[in-house]
Formats: structure tokens, sequence, C-alpha cells
């Protein structure tokens, strides 16, 4: 019965920002690093942020670093990705997931994935 939901995608124009959300429920959430990933159509899905349990730690792709912040509020099960400077190789869906165990940049390391939420960006 474990669900990870995200929020707040839409369209954008090149250079503004969103900030997605996304509320845990049915997990000890304070117990998961989570992750969000990415996929485009015709492409594969691709790792975005990372952050440990207890936010000592994060991780980014290298084409988001410096534009993207992932953070997270357990008293909220709740994990952020604050996303400023968008760029249109920025849209695809964004997925948010849930993993017990380390190696955040392997989706195969995750345990429970979200439906995801779409990210639109026009040039």
């Amino acid at each position: 019965q474990v669900q990870l939901v995200e929020s707040g995608g839409g369209l954008v124009q090149a250079g503004d920002s969103l900030r997605l959300s996304c509320v845990g429920s049915g997990l000890a959430f304070s117990s998961y690093g989570m992750g969000w990933f990415r996929q485009a159509p015709g492409k594969e899905r691709g790792f975005v942020a990372a952050i440990t349990r207890n936010s000592k730690s994060t991780y980014y792709s290298d084409s988001v670093k410096g534009r993207l912040t992932i953070s997270r509020d357990n008293a909220k099960n709740t994990v952020y990705l604050q996303m400023d400077s968008l760029k249109p190789e920025d849209t695809a869906v964004y997925y948010c997931a849930a993993s017990y165990s380390g190696r955040y940049t392997y989706s195969d390391k995750y345990d429970y994935w979200g439906q995801g939420t779409q990210v639109t960006v026009s040039s």
C-alpha cells in the first residue's frame, strides 16, 4: 500500500521555475533515501537528483547541477525538487522514487515509484 504521489508539474517558458513535490504514504519515509528521475519521449529514464535519509548528502546529474535543488521534509513525508533556469531539454515526465539502500544514481536500487508529473519547457 505504499504510494508516492508527485505534483507541481506544468507548462513554463525557458528560464522559468517550478517546484515539484512528492508525498509518500504507507512507508517509514525517513528510512528511505529519495530520488528524482525523468523520462522524455523516446529516451531512457535518467537520474536527476537524490537525497539521503537525513538530508546529509545530495547527488545531482551533471546536466542539472546548479539549476535544480533537491530537499526533503520528513515531518511532512515530502521530497521536493526546486527547478530554476529551466531549459527545453528539461521537458520530461518526472518520477519520484524511494530507496531503502544506497547507490542512488541507479534506478534498479529504488523500491517504490510514483506515477510521474509532466514538465514542459517551451523555447
